[in-house]
């Protein structure tokens, strides 16, 4: 008699038993947004991709900040990536939508808020965030990152874990709101580098700047004497992400 052999508990029956390839059909799904997202976005580089509250309404002083930092950026040569949606990211296309470089939102599929601001040159949708998270990282030359909630924790997140591991190009990341990220910056120095969590030079991938203007200054010396174009070694560590 043949001896056969239970099912371990880490796979799921169910899915054994699959047979209209719905599986196999959503990789495909998530391989067509990678495809279509780098064909649209290949040319827009020098980029920069800008992150913030979806909750925060025009008038607010955060939005009229992201905006004027937006439109200085886009007139200073740099394509605007924001996440597509209300609030920052609104002001952030908004800004750049009415400067001299393109505006781009990355347009995430949600039950509760609408796609797509109308403040677009160029609109990419997502189903699957981490898709969407790639392409934040991989053609951005620097993060501006302002107040906001999980998403925007999130973004810092990724590409702080990605330059620090080595897995992405070292890039400007730059908080906006001194008041609101500075007890998140003394907590990451007294626990996470007090305890050895990470490094005290990993702190020096951090800085907050509040003036626009000096925003994109700060921007533009990181990348003086070797410009924005990437080198092949970090063309190499863009594509392993």
């Amino acid at each position: 008699m043949r001896q056969t052999h239970k099912i371990p508990e880490l796979i799921d029956p169910q899915a054994l038993n699959t047979t209209n390839g719905q599986e196999a059909w959503r990789v495909m799904g998530i391989m067509a947004e990678f495809a279509l997202a780098t064909e649209r976005l290949r040319g827009v580089r020098p980029a920069v991709s800008v992150f913030g509250s979806a909750r925060m309404k025009a008038g607010h002083p955060y939005y009229e900040k992201t905006q004027r930092i937006a439109r200085l950026l886009s007139d200073a040569g740099f394509s605007v990536i924001s996440g597509g949606g209300p609030g920052l990211m609104e002001a952030a296309n908004k800004g750049a939508y009415g400067g001299k470089s393109p505006a781009i939102g990355l347009n995430i599929m949600l039950p509760f808020e609408r796609s797509g601001n109308e403040f677009q040159d160029v609109a990419v949708d997502f189903r699957y965030f981490f898709a969407r998270k790639m392409m934040f990282v991989r053609f951005a030359s620097a993060y501006v990152i302002l107040p906001g909630g999980f998403g925007t924790l999130d973004e810092l997140g990724e590409v702080l874990t990605l330059v620090q591991t080595g897995k992405s190009r070292r890039i400007p990341i730059i908080l906006v709101g001194g008041d609101f990220w500075r007890g998140l910056m003394d907590w990451m120095r007294n626990t996470l580098v007090g305890e050895g969590m990470i490094g005290a030079e990993d702190m020096d991938l951090l800085q907050i700047i509040e003036e626009p203007e000096a925003i994109v200054e700060a921007i533009f010396r990181f990348y003086e004497g070797r410009g924005f174009a990437p080198t092949r070694a970090e063309r190499e560590k863009m594509l392993n992400l």
